[in-house]
């Protein structure tokens, strides 16, 4: 069960809602390593090309560093808490 509410607590924001840049950010990371893993046992012909792999990888540091970038400079509320 405590691995259930890692997995859960993983995927939402400081207030529990759940955050699809977090979401968008570990599943193209995941994917990426999975593939670059992969990517060693097959021949060179079947590789993903060079600009998916950037793309990809851009796409999950983007989004886990908007994900880090609310937290740090979330919008602050009247009274003083953030938004």
């Amino acid at each position: 069960m405590k691995v259930i509410n890692w997995f859960k607590r993983l995927f939402t924001d400081d207030k529990g809602v759940p955050s699809s840049k977090r979401f968008v950010g570990i599943i193209a990371g995941l994917s990426l390593c999975i593939t670059l893993f992969l990517n060693q046992f097959t021949e060179e012909h079947i590789a993903p090309s060079p600009v998916l792999i950037n793309a990809v990888a851009a796409l999950a540091f983007g989004a886990l560093g908007l994900a880090s970038a609310d937290k740090i400079w979330g919008k602050k509320g009247g009274d003083g808490t953030q938004e």
